[in-house]
């Protein structure tokens, strides 16, 4: 079990390195605005519309579906940064937002080359264990934000606790949590987090929602969960014990954080980034009621499949 704690407590490698504490004033709210609007303009330009195959890096198709837009690597990683994000490009893939008038969640899309992971430690994990070392976790993450200019974070209780489908490879969790001080009944930001493990590693797809919407959003994650297809050669059971690579932490590592024993880059650290924690869905929640709707003009059709 102690294996398995300080996988979850170990690294932060969920959207990158922490920026240092010590930072100049930030950036004032008008700023922020301004600089979310320029993103989704560029977001929305740079558009891939569905239906249409996808194709995600060198490993695997997005089945995406009409009234979908994929946000390719450059565009959608200026978008998160606006949002507040660290953004870690190594692992960046992209976004999907939807077009709908109703519409307003993200999903992003992260593939992290790490290895097979090996999906035994599901058999033994404990949910309420691992929720108290991503409350205690929270508290360091909060520093960042703080010196960033955005609002603490408090972990409530888990929305979807952890769930591995071992026939499909897949796994879903999710947490509740709201800003420090904010009242009990007041609309809380949701990461609705699902993966797919492949033999290379595996990939992310966070829904970004709210409490209001998550009931039915939910399943537009479990969708793309479904319409994304590994490549030949690159799926979970084309593992090669004699040739491949296998990761340095279990299954457990994915819920909440990821144990990597990067030597000599990263700095050990609490592991709790709320899954993108840095992102309080200022954009869905209050500024992108507005920007959001220029999905809703027809975007570029001709543009690449995926990111460069």
């Amino acid at each position: 079990m102690q294996r398995v704690i300080s996988a979850v407590v170990a690294l932060f490698v969920v959207l990158g390195s922490l920026p240092a504490f010590a930072q100049a004033s930030p950036p004032s709210e008008a700023s922020r605005k301004a600089e979310l609007t320029a993103a989704w303009r560029a977001a929305s330009a740079a558009g891939v519309a569905g239906p249409k195959d996808v194709s995600l890096i060198d490993q695997a198709a997005l089945k995406l579906p009409a009234g979908y837009v994929f946000v390719p690597k450059a565009e959608g990683a200026r978008v998160l940064r606006a949002l507040g994000n660290v953004v870690n490009e190594a692992s960046f893939v992209g976004l999907v937002v939807g077009t709908g008038p109703n519409d307003g969640w993200i999903v992003v899309i992260r593939h992290i080359k790490e290895g097979y992971i090996k999906d035994d430690d599901a058999k033994n994990w404990n949910a309420d264990e691992l929720l108290k070392n991503l409350k205690d976790g929270a508290e360091e993450t909060n520093k960042d934000r703080i010196a960033r200019g955005f609002p603490e974070v408090q972990v409530i209780g888990w929305l979807q606790p952890p769930n591995y489908e071992a026939a499909t490879h897949r796994l879903v969790w999710s947490l509740l949590a709201k800003d420090k001080g904010e009242a009990d009944n007041a609309t809380k930001s949701i990461n609705y987090n699902t993966y797919a493990l492949g033999r290379d590693g595996y990939f992310s797809l966070n829904l970004l929602s709210n409490s209001e919407r998550i009931a039915v959003d939910k399943a537009v994650a479990h969708g793309l969960l479904g319409d994304l297809a590994y490549n030949a050669g690159k799926r979970y059971e084309d593992f090669s014990a004699s040739t491949d690579r296998i990761a340095e932490y279990g299954l457990m590592a994915l819920v909440g954080g990821v144990a990597a024993k990067k030597i000599g880059l990263f700095a050990v650290v609490t592991a709790f980034v709320l899954k993108f924690a840095k992102i309080i869905l200022i954009g869905l929640g209050v500024l992108g009621a507005g920007v959001i709707n220029f999905f809703r003009r027809k975007p570029r059709s001709d543009a690449a499949d995926g990111p460069a």
